[in-house]
């Protein structure tokens, strides 16, 4: 693990050493991988909903509290616009905080029903928007410790406007007075240390982290990463409100078929959106099927290697991305910044 090189206002919040956050991954964040970033120094969501046979949670939990030797991890709260699917998360919340769980992501929904509660058992929570909008609106409105703010590169849910992160980023600084985490085409530690540059206290990972080897899915999703380039994404959902950007593959272009033909009942899009082929597409290794989370930053991910791999490789880039920029200072701004 490469030693703290950068302090921010969530490496001080979170308790650790890189400003390097790893976000939920549906069906893919459990306690093997969550653990590995922590372990490697960042922080990491146990994605909830991953596990809603009664029991699993709880020892997925137990599992990421032994891994991690006791330090802090965290969970994913993902509040579905669909009520009910969101129906085990409030004791999914309290079997966390029973469990000692303090960091928590929430995503969707803004968390009215949970940041109280999070809050009066002594938790942080941050809170993940499309839009700088979104996340004045959150701030606002709700005690949350910091948020993340997603560009249009991102995998998953970019939101409808699709504004990237090279503009996100210095516009969330500007108008947020908590913490600032940013995602969306993250895949390099130079575009960390722009990003801190800008002003953000950490980023956000997804895509990045696909190709880790604490990744339980198959090696034939993990290797369709590996092959990608920054093209082989694909944005669908759209006319239903709900933009998703994934794997191009035989799934999303059967949606967007069903888009361009105008169609807008969601049963016709059901057998294409259940999150049940996610989860059968990464067991079985067939990247054709199911929408799968996929961004732009896949052109990083370059190899299948450990977490602590990447996140070391992440720091040094970054180290070194911020002593190129302090080499191109003219001699007279090094005098000025020095009085």
């Amino acid at each position: 693990m490469r030693p703290q090189r950068f302090k921010t206002r969530i490496t001080e919040l979170f308790g650790i050493r890189h400003p390097i956050v790893a976000g939920g991954l549906m069906w893919l964040a459990d306690a093997s991988y969550v653990a590995a970033v922590v372990n490697a120094g960042g922080m990491g969501f146990i994605t909830a909903k991953t596990f809603p046979e009664e029991g699993r949670f709880e020892a997925e939990l137990d599992k990421a509290a032994k891994l991690t030797g006791g330090k802090p991890f965290g969970v994913n709260l993902y509040m579905s616009n669909r009520p009910e699917q969101n129906k085990d998360l409030p004791a999914q919340l309290e079997v966390a905080l029973a469990k000692g769980v303090r960091h928590f992501e929430t995503a969707g929904l803004p968390p009215t029903e949970f940041v109280e509660r999070i809050k009066e058992a002594g938790g942080v929570v941050f809170h993940k928007v499309a839009t700088v909008k979104h996340a004045i609106s959150a701030v606002s409105k709700l005690p949350i410790d910091a948020v993340a703010v997603v560009g249009a590169e991102c995998g998953g849910h970019p939101g409808l406007n699709l504004i990237g992160s090279i503009v996100q980023i210095p516009l969330a600084v500007q108008r947020l007075d908590v913490p600032v985490l940013v995602g969306g085409g993250i895949g390099t530690g130079s575009q960390i240390a722009a990003a801190l540059a800008m002003g953000a206290d950490a980023v956000l990972l997804g895509t990045r982290f696909l190709v880790a080897t604490e990744i339980w899915s198959h090696h034939l999703i993990k290797q369709r990463v590996v092959d990608a380039q920054e093209t082989d994404t694909a944005l669908v959902l759209a006319s239903l409100r709900n933009t998703f950007r994934g794997i191009d593959n035989a799934t999303t272009r059967a949606i967007a078929d069903l888009e361009k033909q105008g169609v807008t009942a969601f049963d016709a899009y059901r057998p294409y959106v259940m999150g049940t082929l996610q989860k059968e597409a990464y067991t079985v290794g067939d990247p054709e099927k199911g929408i799968l989370s996929m961004g732009q930053a896949c052109v990083f991910a370059d190899k299948i290697e450990p977490v602590e791999a990447i996140m070391d490789r992440l720091v040094d880039e970054a180290v070194a991305a911020s002593g190129r920029l302090g080499g191109l200072m003219a001699a007279d701004a090094e005098s000025a910044a020095a009085e």
